[in-house]
């Protein structure tokens, strides 16, 4: 077992989809639920990624709901999520001034695109305003790259090649690539070797209700893709782990991931790349140490 992992990449919400995603592996999306299985896998840390419509933002820009709890809950931090349907040239101001707030919040990490869900590229005028709040405040934008979890997403908006202009465009900004941009994992790779501000997360490979040793065997073409294309981008401090439960089964998952890396690089995918890219994880942690 690992000694200690950050999950770059998960979604907690009672609301939407992801109760019944976690009845798919037998669980419940509940922050009970969450802290045992952060316990019984050693994970230090979860960055849920917003999808829940906030009920007090007029905006109905996604964040993560909090069950009624007074304070967010110390093993979770946050990216907001962007619904760029919701922003027009009459809220623009506004809502970069809500974002602005709840980036002065340590809890918050980062930012989210969907990408693929939601019919903009990643280079459109409306996102740009964000990337240069991700600057200003030194936090890292994560897109939904890749296939999508329904028929409604539009893939040409998802394709990760896109980010390569983005990340010329903001040299100062860290972007992240989930899901590998799967299936398109080599133009994905293609454009985190050639940015240094590009980095990938290893989220939603797999999912479902299932045993690593089995999954690994009968998905032996599928996963050696990725350490054919991990091979030769050949620097493992650009990925980071993630596991987009509750998708999948933590334990079972990260023996996937642990697959198609080499043991040599398990600390820094698993824990050390996230505090590099998130640059207020460590910050984080040291209070969260001390409160313990």
């Amino acid at each position: 077992m690992m000694d200690k992992i950050i999950d770059c990449h998960m979604h907690f919400s009672a609301k939407g989809i992801f109760d019944k995603t976690a009845e798919n592996i037998g669980l419940k999306c509940t922050l009970e639920e969450v802290k045992h299985q952060f316990e019984q896998n050693n994970i230090v840390l979860g960055i849920g990624m917003g999808v829940d419509k906030c009920e007090d933002n007029i905006y109905n820009n996604p964040q993560i709901i909090y069950h009624g709890e007074e304070r967010f809950p110390s093993f979770l931090v946050q990216c907001l999520g962007i619904n760029a349907l919701a922003i027009n040239r009459e809220n623009l101001k506004d809502t970069l001034e809500c974002f602005k707030a709840k980036l002065e919040e340590n809890t918050t990490v980062g930012l989210k695109i969907y990408t693929g869900y939601q019919p903009y590229l990643a280079t459109d005028r409306k996102y740009r305003y964000f990337y240069k709040l991700a600057q200003k405040y030194d936090v890292p934008v994560v897109f939904h790259m890749g296939d999508t979890a329904n028929s409604m997403g539009k893939l040409k908006y998802s394709h990760p090649l896109i980010l390569d202009e983005v990340a010329v465009d903001f040299p100062k900004v860290k972007f992240v690539i989930a899901h590998c941009g799967t299936p398109w994992i080599a133009d994905a790779v293609e454009v985190v070797a050639k940015n240094k501000n590009v980095y990938m997360d290893l989220s939603g490979l797999m999912e479902g209700n299932f045993k690593a040793k089995k999954q690994i065997k009968e998905f032996k073409p599928y996963l050696d893709v990725f350490r054919t294309w991990f091979n030769y981008l050949h620097d493992y401090q650009k990925l980071m782990y993630g596991s987009d439960w509750p998708l999948v089964d933590m334990k079972e998952y990260i023996k996937v991931i642990q697959s198609i890396i080499p043991k040599k690089a398990y600390d820094d995918v698993f824990y050390y790349n996230a505090l590099k890219v998130f640059d207020r994880l460590p910050e984080y942690l040291k209070k969260q140490e001390k409160n313990l």
